[in-house]
């Protein structure tokens, strides 16, 4: 095994499974582009899921059944909250156990970090009905299919799915002088009665440019009108068109005429006034800096290298956000090869790893979550649209380093005496474990004991 096989299967991939270094090794390099080929690939798991819209025609049928009760008997409908409970909780572990189980026998693991990531920085939180339900099935319809493309189709995708939008609550953003806009009138101090900025400015601030990258609040706001009437279909009142939990475009309550957005203006119509926007968004120089220094900071370093994440965005701008060509970029950093294992697993990587590492998928999701859960990492739960911390003073605390340990015994003690710790470390940590490692392994009481050291070895938590 070479140092090269274990930087690509760590920290690139998801970790290696016994066995994989034969593969790995005849080259680390080839074996991660090869990854980047072709259409996005897609395990049987997440095939069998329902599709975001038939899951949320489901959740609002409960939820109109519930109002109408309510209208009826003037009650809370008990039975009626425990199924929007129930339905909502059924989404989320079924799409949770999907995602972990496809990561954990991927054979691709390189495009399952990717899709990881790229769902992490279009962040959605399943912190309010119906996104329980829809998060899992926002990665794999908006994420998942388009990281093979442009960064342009890939933001377009992820700002007109639901769960993006139900998160950020542009359904409820009303343009000032849309039809529905004009009959509300305005409030005090010329506040735009119904303007909801939050997905606007999330797209300026944490999507594209950044926080640095140069827009204003004008900017903000101006980009709020423009994406009045992305919505979703169904629904009560005089609103209710399109296709029922699609995607939907509402003129009643788009804001009309040209915007101005970065010194440019824009005079589409409809819809197309949006995309056009997104598409320049996405071309920008401060978009591609932005990018690359994520990326640089998620696959090299911490504190990204400036040379390498000057590279990544030239490459990104030179092929107008090309993403596999981007992707190929860090993997043909020198830097990302350098200094082995320099990141600090998060919870989910640590757990994910594990499974790898005993050759092992989750069979329950509420076991998933409940080590996520203690980690500080619950599934499709980031709590806010800035997604996870990518850097160790996010997951590195004392208190983090425990829970690791207590899960770590739990998964030595389930894993019996089937694994030799001493031959399970050196087969898949060889050349970066160093001498104490091996003998803290090698000197273990028992078998449990060893794959718990094993575990929460340094080398095993970096990648």
């Amino acid at each position: 095994m070479k140092i090269e096989s274990v930087i690509a299967a760590s920290r690139f991939g998801l970790g290696a499974r016994p066995g994989d270094y034969n593969t790995i090794d005849r080259n680390a390099k080839s074996w991660l582009v090869d990854q980047l080929q072709g259409p996005s690939r897609v395990a049987s798991e997440i095939q069998s899921l329902p599709d975001s819209a038939s899951v949320l025609v489901e959740f609002q049928a409960i939820i109109e059944k519930r109002r109408d009760l309510r209208a009826e008997s003037n009650s809370p409908a008990p039975d009626i909250v425990e199924k929007v409970g129930g339905t909502l909780r059924h989404h989320y572990l079924q799409q949770t156990e999907a995602r972990y189980r496809a990561a954990c026998a991927s054979d691709h693991p390189f495009h399952e970090r990717l899709v990881h990531f790229w769902a992490n920085h279009f962040a959605v939180s399943a912190d309010k009905p119906p996104l329980p339900a829809l998060a899992g099935l926002y990665e794999n319809e908006a994420i998942r299919p388009n990281i093979g493309g442009s960064f342009a189709d890939l933001l377009i995708a992820a700002e007109s799915h639901p769960a993006m939008i139900v998160y950020l609550d542009n359904q409820r953003s009303v343009g000032p002088g849309s039809r529905l806009g004009k009959r509300a009138g305005t409030r005090r101090n010329n506040q735009s009665v119904g303007l909801n900025e939050n997905l606007a400015r999330e797209i300026l601030e944490l999507h594209t440019l950044g926080v640095d990258g140069g827009y204003t609040q004008d900017d903000v706001q101006s980009l709020a009108k423009i994406i009045t009437g992305w919505s979703v279909g169904g629904g009560r009142g005089p609103l209710r068109d399109g296709t029922p939990g699609e995607f939907t475009f509402r003129t009643a309550i788009h804001e009309p005429g040209t915007q101005s957005l970065l010194g440019r203006q824009y005079a589409q119509q409809g819809m197309d006034q949006g995309v056009a926007v997104l598409r320049d968004l996405a071309s920008h120089p401060s978009t591609a800096r932005f990018i690359a220094t994520k990326l640089a900071r998620h696959f090299i370093a911490d504190d990204p290298p400036a040379a390498a994440v000057d590279r990544i965005a030239s490459v990104f701008l030179d092929t107008n956000g090309h993403l596999p060509s981007v992707h190929r970029a860090v993997v043909d950093s020198a830097e990302a090869w350098q200094a082995p294992l320099a990141k600090f697993k998060s919870p989910q990587d640590y757990v994910i790893s594990a499974f790898r590492a005993f050759d092992r998928v989750p069979d329950d999701a509420r076991f998933v979550v409940g080590a996520l859960d203690m980690m500080g990492q619950t599934p499709f739960r980031p709590g806010s649209p800035a997604g996870w911390g990518d850097t160790i003073d996010s997951w590195g605390g004392a208190d983090a380093l425990y829970k690791r340990i207590e899960w770590a015994d739990t998964v030595g003690r389930l894993a019996g005496d089937r694994v030799n710790p001493s031959v399970l470390a050196e087969s898949l940590l060889g050349p970066v474990m160093d001498s104490h490692t091996r003998e803290s392994i090698a000197r273990a009481e028992s078998t449990q004991q060893g794959l718990t050291l094993f575990l929460v070895a340094p080398e095993f938590q970096r990648r």
